[in-house]
């Protein structure tokens, strides 16, 4: 089911509308620009869902990169630790968190 105020924030964030209820037929446009239709929402609705996802992802990797990877890679730099060890704490944070797929 398309989440139509994922949808309209994404695709049209300067316009002005409401949404009673979850379905296509409570949206209320206000806008000055044409309505966009119930096809045009739904059809983008996978793409505002991936974005979702994959933003969802970059704020995890970037937490875990800080946390895990970072420090090792400060180790390396100071010649305390090695580059393999921060490389392997780089690809284990790739995998825990991989990207989703595009749709």
């Amino acid at each position: 089911m398309t989440d139509y105020p994922a949808v309209l924030t994404a695709l049209y964030p300067d316009a002005e509308w409401s949404l009673n209820g979850d379905a296509y037929e409570g949206l209320t446009w206000l806008s000055d620009s044409p309505k966009p239709s119930k096809k045009t929402l739904d059809d983008a609705w996978p793409q505002v869902q991936y974005e979702r996802a994959y933003a969802q992802v970059e704020a995890q990797r970037h937490a875990a990169y800080i946390s895990d990877a970072d420090p090792l890679f400060f180790k390396w730099q100071r010649g305390t630790g090695s580059e393999q060890a921060w490389r392997d704490a780089v690809q284990a944070v790739k995998d825990a968190h991989p990207y989703p797929d595009a749709p």
